[in-house]
């Protein structure tokens, strides 16, 4: 009998655990302030993953200098403090099937900019996946009844576009250092960078300048201080597992299989995600929300799909060769 490759089931596990994310964080908007849960679950997740980052990085043969620490800062600051403080507020504005729908969109952002940026190509497929996703995202939003919080929206696509300026940014480090190490580096880099606003932000002087800004969410934010027995094992999973081990079972994947096949998750989350919703949250999933996931479904499978066939067919030709 033919041995099922691991991969698909850290594929499949990593897609429950990231398809759960924003129910729970919908679940727990009561609990935790928006840029409290922020920063405390990457920290934790930060930390869950630096094991395995500080192994990735004796397998690779590398050492961390002044160069990466100046590179992780910054990238820290634009995955932690920006993209997922936008994502967060996402999940405040608009329904968790929604923002996990939208957010699943960034694979196509990841394609356009590795263009540019590492001189990728752009193929007729990705096209064609990016005109799709446009139809999805329209008839998700749905303008004409205009049901959606615009900020949601908002939030919800700049989230996504960040994250992959973040993953092609970070791809050049993850040659050195291993996918899982930028990962960690940049939550704790990030998560502590974060920490230090909020910290500010706690102090007279920072409470009354981050509102004349425009950025009260960053003043007077509880750090620990609201922490109970009921919220304590929210934090851990958004922390530990989903931030930790849904890292861990991505980069299983893609070690078991390849970064194409891996990419599957970002397929079967907007399929799993609104059914979560639906059955945690009853959120009401609309006919305009099916037809935008049919066609952002479409739209992945343009985009993904012909890589994994041609992974597969290379990986077939190795063996019988």
């Amino acid at each position: 009998m033919k041995k099922i490759n691991p991969g698909y089931l850290y594929i499949v596990l990593c897609a429950l655990i990231f398809s759960a994310v924003e129910v729970v964080l919908k679940h727990t908007a009561g609990m935790f302030h928006p840029m409290q849960i922020t920063v405390l679950r990457f920290l934790i997740g930060g930390a869950v993953l630096l094991p395995f980052a500080l192994r990735a990085m004796r397998a690779h043969g590398a050492r961390f200098t002044a160069a990466d620490a100046r590179f992780f800062t910054a990238l820290g600051f634009l995955f932690v403090c920006v993209a997922m403080s936008f994502y967060q507020l996402a999940v405040v504005y608009a329904p968790a099937s929604v923002v996990a729908v939208l957010f699943s969109c960034n694979p196509i952002f990841i394609t356009l900019l590795a263009g540019p940026m590492l001189g990728e190509p752009i193929r007729k497929n990705h096209v064609l996946a990016l005109c799709m996703e446009a139809v999805a995202v329209f008839l998700i939003v749905d303008p004409l009844h205009a049901r959606l919080d615009a900020r949601g929206v908002a939030f919800s696509l700049s989230s996504a576009a960040l994250f992959a300026l973040y993953s092609v940014l970070g791809k050049k480090r993850a040659k050195r250092f291993g996918g899982i190490a930028v990962t960690s580096f940049c939550s704790l880099f990030g998560g502590a960078e974060l920490l230090l606003l909020l910290l500010i932000g706690r102090t007279s002087g920072g409470a009354a300048f981050f509102p004349r800004l425009g950025l009260s969410l960053y003043a007077d934010v509880p750090i620990f201080s609201n922490l109970t027995a009921a919220s304590l094992p929210w934090l851990l999973y958004l922390g530990a597992v989903n931030t930790g081990l849904g890292f861990v079972f991505h980069m299983l994947a893609m070690e078991k299989t390849d970064a194409q096949t891996a990419s599957l998750v970002f397929f079967l989350k907007p399929m799993l995600a609104p059914l979560f919703a639906l059955a945690f949250l009853r959120e009401d999933i609309r006919l305009n929300m099916w037809l935008g996931i049919a066609c952002f479904l479409i739209g992945s499978g343009c985009a993904i799909l012909p890589g994994v066939i041609e992974a597969n067919k290379r990986k077939k030709q190795e063996v019988s060769l």
